[in-house]
């Protein structure tokens, strides 16, 4: 539909946002659209985790931490949806487990 490619295209907006503000809003975005929309975001998972695993790895670490804090509620709205992108996500995930940031490592 028109109104969920609108809704893609303002969440793939503001999860490339320079500021890291912004990419905080796209990451709650994305958590939003997970529970009001799931199977736009089924739909659509490959795509949208081209995007959404950059943040995993942010280099912001408040941006970092909501996005494995908000990909922990995913696994459990999502589930099977998420078979295309599970070793992207491992990947990112395993990245943090090593970080000196005690909420970054505590969320990975």
């Amino acid at each position: 539909t028109v109104e969920g490619r609108e809704s893609l295209q303002k969440l793939y907006h503001l999860l490339e946002a320079k500021g890291f503000q912004t990419r905080m809003e796209g990451v709650a975005l994305l958590l939003d659209l997970c529970k009001s929309s799931p199977q736009l975001i089924s739909s659509n998972i490959v795509q949208i985790f081209d995007h959404f695993v950059l943040r995993i790895n942010d280099t912001h670490k408040k941006v970092k931490q909501q996005a494995l804090e908000v990909l922990a509620e995913m696994l459990g709205l999502l589930e099977d949806a998420l078979n295309p992108v599970m070793i992207r996500l491992v990947e990112g995930i395993t990245k943090n487990l090593n970080s000196k940031d005690p909420g970054v490592h505590a969320a990975a």
